[in-house]
């Protein structure tokens, strides 16, 4: 876990934002374009759970997404904005302030992205997941990209960390047979850490279509 030990997650990445390198992760997210150029509806409303710097929603954005990025840190979600105004997608780039933990957007949304919606602070991840479930339209579409493998620059560097199977991770969304899984494997790639590092990492790719409307939320 992080030295740091403060259990409050605004607090915690406000921090982090605030000492790391603005332009750090205002790219997309390889995993993401690939996933979305396979698997993608055609361009709506998408959600972006953690959207940190902003990379994958801007770059939503310029595909002809209306998204709503969320974070908890005001710093971050900043930069969005300012990241968006930049490339003239500021109209379809709306930051919002959530401890996810707390509360959730609302609303139904064509895509919901959760790519690497990990803390180390505690929070009730699993239902965080199950609202991002509930809150895909019909026919629409949920991405879950998370660590399998621990990074030499991630805050758990040197810790002996023990992953879930994507399939567990699919298993605790405890959805109903109105989904479609459309992807959920743990495969490797080479990734580059904010100093320019490289490294072979595991990741889990879950994509889930939810093909009708459920009886109940």
């Amino acid at each position: 876990m992080h030295s740091e030990t403060t259990t409050d997650s605004a607090t915690f990445w406000e921090k982090h934002y605030a000492r790391f390198d603005p332009s750090w992760g205002t790219k997309p997210n390889v995993v993401l374009k690939d996933l979305l150029a396979t698997f993608a509806p055609p361009p709506g409303t998408a959600l972006d759970l953690g959207c940190g710097h902003g990379g994958d929603a801007i770059w939503l954005a310029t595909q002809g997404w209306d998204v709503t990025a969320v974070d908890v840190s005001q710093t971050a979600l900043d930069r969005v904005a300012e990241g968006a105004w930049a490339v003239s997608a500021a109209e379809r780039v709306h930051p919002v302030r959530h401890d996810l933990a707390q509360t959730f957007p609302a609303g139904d949304f064509d895509l919901v992205c959760a790519t690497y919606f990990h803390t180390p602070i505690a929070i009730p991840r699993t239902e965080v997941l199950r609202k991002a479930a509930r809150a895909v339209a019909p026919n629409g579409l949920l991405i879950v990209v998370e660590h399998a493998s621990v990074a030499p620059w991630s805050w758990q560097a040197g810790q002996d960390v023990s992953f879930p199977a994507p399939e567990e991770v699919l298993a605790s969304l405890a959805l109903d047979d109105l989904w479609r899984v459309e992807r959920c494997d743990a495969p490797q790639r080479t990734a580059t850490g904010p100093q320019g590092q490289k490294a072979t990492v595991t990741e889990n790719i879950i994509v889930l279509r939810r093909t009708a409307i459920a009886a109940s939320n």
